[in-house]
């Protein structure tokens, strides 16, 4: 095939209707006349996460407070459907996930159950690239213990800004380590770490490990349960697609299972113990244990419609087209952006990258405000990157051509100058 068929709309068109997951595009609210390339941000809004939302409210108006025992899904379990449905995205058991809190709540509850310090050990390893609320939350796990962070917080260093190599993690690995929290994907490069070796070398030295895979689920398969990963934590509104704010998620490996939870509640209980309202907490036999207060129902109710296309479409297929999608976009990029100084910033190996295109220019903030004022949207990432994320179950293949032509339009017209290089607010 020459390239100059490669890039063609046709082209793109023909990869379309071979696409096996074509289907769920129409499942989803599109916005008229937008491109949208910021899933791994927000994911967009399903007909079937809308449903799920208003047959709890269904339930809610028909049933009152016997709706957390009677209707099709009670609400006293829910957290646990939940985490049943979420458990083949990560490669886990059933019962070592549960749906609860938030991506920050979730992580100071691991730290506080199982960051132990002892001895000389009393380090928690992460990375200078991990996306600053967990780092935000480690500090602040160590000063509740009295320890200084600028010691006691050790953040690997990149060699290039973009990546981690995973020989630096493990040789950062000392006996000072007690903990160490790293993201499954960079939220900035896409980088995908290797997880298993990762867990492998952690667990050689008796360190345990937790991942964040906020940009990883849904996006990437994993196997935690295999690899022996000790604990994850993830948010579930990006590639899950469960809604602004929607509810998070943990997993715990079955071996820690029976500890007490460091931040105790109301959920934290057995089950079968909860309403003896008794004062000292039978904690329940499982990921169950991590939760604390009441489990916000509707915040939690869309995840049940999205994960459901999950559970037909299987993560395996999610990333076979996640990964047609990027390289694609990665060729246009070097084919008809390669005289305007684009810097593709993600790592080319598929198989060490994530769901999304990592562009970097020294013009990208206003690069990112042209495209928006083009119908693209993007996501901007301070100091110079744009992230680009084709969704396997609603962007097409003739999508991404279309965004690399308005890209390059942009910059031969120098549409960009019309605005100002800087983020937004919320950028």
């Amino acid at each position: 095939m020459s390239e100059k068929e490669f890039t063609t709309k046709a082209y793109a068109q023909k990869l379309d209707s071979v696409d096996e997951l074509k289907q769920y595009r129409n499942e989803f609210y599109l916005q008229s006349g937008t491109i949208y390339f910021d899933g791994n941000s927000l994911g967009l809004l399903s007909r079937r996460a809308e449903q799920a939302l208003h047959t709890v409210l269904e339930s809610w108006k028909t049933y009152g407070i016997d709706g957390w025992l009677k209707g099709e899904n009670p609400w006293f379990y829910f957290p646990e459907k939940l985490g049943e449905m979420t458990a083949p995205l990560i490669g886990a058991k059933p019962e070592e996930v549960i749906i609860t809190g938030s991506t920050t709540v979730n992580l100071h509850q691991i730290v506080s159950t199982f960051y132990q310090p002892e001895g000389k050990r009393t380090k928690i390893l992460a990375d200078e690239l991990n996306f600053p609320t967990d780092i935000y939350a480690l500090k602040s796990q160590l000063k509740i213990r009295g320890l200084n962070p600028e010691e006691h917080l050790v953040q690997v260093k990149s060699r290039d800004g973009l990546t981690i190599r995973e020989e630096d993690i493990i040789e950062a690995m000392t006996d000072e380590v007690a903990l160490i929290v790293l993201a499954g994907v960079l939220y900035r490069s896409g980088q995908i770490l290797d997880m298993k070796k990762i867990t492998e070398a952690a667990h050689k030295r008796g360190i345990v490990v937790a991942f964040d895979l906020c940009h990883s689920i849904g996006s990437i398969p994993h196997s935690l349960s295999e690899w022996g990963a000790d604990f994850a934590f993830w948010c579930s509104y990006k590639h899950l697609n469960g809604g602004p704010g929607a509810v998070a998620g943990i997993y715990v490996n079955e071996k820690h299972f029976g500890i007490n939870p460091g931040l105790a509640g109301w959920f934290s209980s057995d089950k079968n113990k909860q309403f003896d309202m008794e004062h000292d907490l039978t904690p329940a036999p499982n990921a169950g244990a991590m939760q604390m207060g009441t489990p916000n129902l509707l915040s939690a109710a869309p995840l049940l419609g999205s994960l459901s296309m999950f559970t037909e479409a299987g993560i395996d297929k999610i990333r076979n087209k996640s990964l047609k999608l990027t390289d694609y976009m990665i060729d246009l990029i070097k084919i008809e952006l390669g005289n305007f100084e684009f810097k593709i910033g993600n790592p080319l190996d598929p198989d060490k990258r994530g769901g999304h295109v990592f562009l970097e220019h020294e013009e990208a903030a206003r690069i990112c405000k042209a495209l928006k004022d083009n119908g693209v949207i993007p996501d901007f990432r301070t100091p110079n990157g744009i992230r680009l994320a084709p969704v396997a179950l609603y962007n097409t293949f003739e999508e991404v051509w279309e965004v690399v032509q308005i890209l390059k339009k942009i910059m031969e017209e120098e549409q960009y100058k019309k605005f100002e290089n800087k983020r937004d607010v919320v950028a």
